[in-house]
């Protein structure tokens, strides 16, 4: 693992005091592989973690600036060495910090989450309640009027000591469903904080983790973005169990409701449901913080809640992210929770709403007729609804001519919290040049473009999600009936649906690449998600295979099912042919039978596939299992063929862009004598070539024709001859 010895400085900056922000030159940052906000691990007389940022302007290569809580974390003082390296930070599940007992007493749990909110810390360090500023929709004036209003200006001196965390080894984050808690386990708690809401209006409740609010939401239904026809609905049915419950009662309908909003984390579940609240008394239970309790202390703070909603006053109660308190193991305190809450479903004047990221994660008895008869279901938000997020995010900042269509377009899969995430980089972009060049802070559309080279859509996961850039089907040499395939069975579908639906068909489902080892089928996959902006998700060969009778299937339908809610999607299965071999070959107990099932279900199923196309691709398609290649599932077969001379000129000249070649090299004579030369191989010649030229001198400026030769003669053709031409006639021996 890289590492670097670094002259320790304070950070005198008043934006990052006491944050555990340290500010690190960009070359720094470059030699041990991080981008900026990565965690690093920071190694003195004892070893301790913080996250990194850029340093201002000036600061030397060698020097990194530390607020005075890490370097006493890191146990170095000012002007001596500390170790720097990369460090693997995980989301806390649970944290436990102490403090003064005058702390301890009077700051509520859920407001000390949010001051520590963002902060990778590891046991044993000291971390203040100054909280870090986590971007332009996420204000830090919640925690700090809360704690203002608790504990007095002596909040901005308090440092608290982390006892414990889980995971336990090695740092952690503190994450928005992290439960944070006093070494001693008191305090009350408030609401936790979400991206797009201020939730300043509201106040303790009776128990340590329950929050009231009598006070009408300070996020209105009229704001909400993306997800109005949702709003409409829950907002209905509250209306009808609540406001008009003779009316349900004259139809035969009992008047009870209880509903569980589901989406992906980020997405905006706790906003949704504390808008369509509204004015109605609302109490609300944080799930994580309730599930890291002791069964006994989990069993009473729900039923402090349900007493609480119970009392006579009525309203909705919430609970946030109920699969940690409710998880799908059925724990025996389990049942005595959903007693409880279905005596609260059954009160006159209650609702109960419930929200989850993992709705195959929680108790399958909450879904009872008698609980939460009914779902809301929220998707990542559409090109449209990232534009209007953006557009929202940025509206009190001075901005520049900006186009918020093309950051749309790049950006899919983020919900508000990547969005978020996203406007923050791009104003400490701005600031830093406002800075340097001593102008009015004005935010622009470099600043946004390139903060997306440093963002990633952290709010998404499971399968990995290919990393695409700036990469289009134009920047594909040769391979034009290729490209014109893909083109047709994949962006088509995607960007022109109402010409299907104008000629009365149905899209194609899904594609097979397949051809010689490296001729570009998954270079073609990036490209073609480049040019269309989709979020792809990439599965390579067997690793959906799970021993566990039951878990490969289930990896299939959790797949397709990110698929859906990301769409317009792309699935690629590379190497397909170790997950789907044909059935009734294999001696794996009937695993690989049971995931070539579960792909042609998901394919040609019951539930449609809008918006998502399933890319395959194989150099041994005569192994794939033919059910999976008839039309309506992969249906459209595309051979990637081995480049020719004018193909493998494109290659050269594209992979030799950053590459200093000497005049006496011609690409294009160069190319001609390359037969048998896949994709890979030109690249490998070209990387040897350079690396032969640094043999020759390590001083060398450019690469020669005499570099190239003796590259020649160490990297060889690839390619088989008769196993192209047996590829290349597999499509006609199939139809025959």
């Amino acid at each position: 693992m890289p590492q670097l010895s670094l002259t320790a400085r304070l950070n005198r900056s008043a934006a990052d005091a006491r944050r555990g922000v340290v500010r690190m030159h960009p070359e720094a940052l470059a030699a041990l592989g991080l981008r900026e906000w990565d965690g690093i691990a920071l190694i003195g007389s004892r070893r301790t973690a913080a996250v990194a940022g850029l340093a201002p302007a000036g600061t030397a290569a060698g020097v990194i600036l530390l607020d005075d809580v890490t370097l006493s974390n890191a146990g170095v003082r000012e002007d001596a060495t500390v170790v720097v390296t990369p460090a693997s930070v995980l989301g806390a599940r649970r944290i436990s910090v102490t403090g003064s007992a005058q702390a301890m007493r009077t700051i509520a749990e859920a407001t000390l989450r949010q001051a520590l909110l963002g902060k990778v810390v590891t046991v044993g360090d000291a971390v203040s309640l100054l909280p870090r500023d986590l971007g332009p929709g996420t204000s830090t004036a919640a925690a700090s009027q809360a704690l203002s209003r608790t504990f007095g200006i002596a909040w901005t001196s308090e440092l608290l000591t982390v006892t414990s965390t889980d995971p336990v080894r090695g740092p952690v984050s503190v994450q928005p469903n992290s439960a944070v808690a006093w070494g001693s386990g008191a305090a009350a708690v408030e609401a936790s904080h979400d991206p797009v809401a201020d939730v300043s209006t509201e106040t303790a409740g009776p128990g340590a983790r329950v929050m009231v609010r009598d006070k009408p939401s300070a996020v209105a239904m009229t704001e909400l973005t993306g997800v109005r026809a949702q709003a409409a609905k829950l907002s209905e049915w509250l209306s009808l169990a609540l406001d008009e419950p003779e009316l349900l009662k004259t139809l035969g309908a009992p008047p009870h409701l209880g509903v569980l909003i589901t989406g992906p984390a980020g997405v905006g579940k706790a906003t949704l449901a504390r808008a369509v609240v509204g004015s109605r008394r609302l109490v609300e239970l944080d799930g994580p913080s309730v599930g890291a309790t002791e069964s006994g202390a989990r069993l009473r703070e729900v039923g402090l809640a349900v007493s609480e909603i119970c009392s006579g006053a009525g309203g909705v109660l919430l609970i946030t992210d109920i699969d940690a308190l409710l998880p799908a193991d059925r724990e025996p305190v389990a049942t005595l929770i959903l007693d409880q809450l279905r005596g609260t479903v059954h009160t006159p004047g209650v609702a109960f709403l419930a929200t989850t990221s993992h709705p195959a994660g929680i108790d399958s008895r909450l879904r009872a007729p008698d609980l939460c008869d009914r779902e809301v279901a929220l998707t990542l938000p559409t090109a449209a609804v990232r534009k209007d997020l953006l557009r929202r995010l940025l509206r009190k900042v001075p901005t520049g001519d900006l186009e918020l269509d093309e950051i749309a377009a790049r950006t899919p899969g983020f919900v508000v919290s990547d969005l978020a995430a996203l406007c923050r980089e791009a104003a400490l972009r701005a600031a830093s040049r406002a800075s340097r060049d001593h102008t009015d802070p004005v935010l622009t559309q470099p600043d946004l473009a390139g903060a997306l080279q440093v963002i990633r859509p952290l709010s998404r996961s499971g399968a990995e999600e290919l990393a695409i850039g700036s990469l289009t089907l134009d920047d594909v040499g040769d391979m034009s009936e290729t490209k014109q395939a893909l083109t047709e069975s994949v962006l088509w579908p995607l960007r022109h649906p109402d010409s299907f639906a104008r000629l009365g068909i149905d899209p194609p489902r899904g594609v097979l690449l397949y051809g010689p080892p490296g001729c570009g089928k998954t270079f073609l996959v990036r490209a073609l998600a480049g040019s269309g902006q989709l979020s792809v998700h990439a599965v390579k060969g067997a690793e959906l295979m799970d021993k566990w009778v039951g878990s490969s299937e289930r990896a299939v339908r959790e797949l397709f099912q990110r698929a859906r809610d990301s769409a317009p999607s792309l699935i690629f299965l590379d190497e397909v042919d170790a997950l789907a071999p044909r059935r009734g070959q294999s001696t794996d107990s009937g695993v690989g039978d049971r995931v070539v099932a579960a792909l042609l279900t998901e394919l040609d199923g019951v539930e449609p596939l809008r918006e998502v196309v399933v890319v395959g691709a194989t150099n041994r398609p005569e192994l794939i299992d033919p059910a999976l290649l008839r039309p309506g599932r992969l249906e459209r077969l595309v051979f990637v063929p081995p480049p020719d001379a004018g193909g493998r000129a494109d290659i050269l000249r594209t992979a030799s862009r950053s590459v200093p070649l000497a005049p006496d090299i011609d690409l294009l004579e160069l190319a001609e004598g390359l037969h048998g030369y896949s994709a890979a191989d030109c690249s490998a010649l070209l990387r040897e070539a350079a690396l032969a030229a640094m043999r020759r001198d390590v001083e060398a400026a450019d690469v020669t024709a005499a570099d190239m030769a003796t590259a020649r003669a160490a990297v060889r053709a690839s390619l088989d001859s008769a196993q192209v031409e047996s590829l290349r006639a597999y499509a006609d021996r199939r139809s025959t």
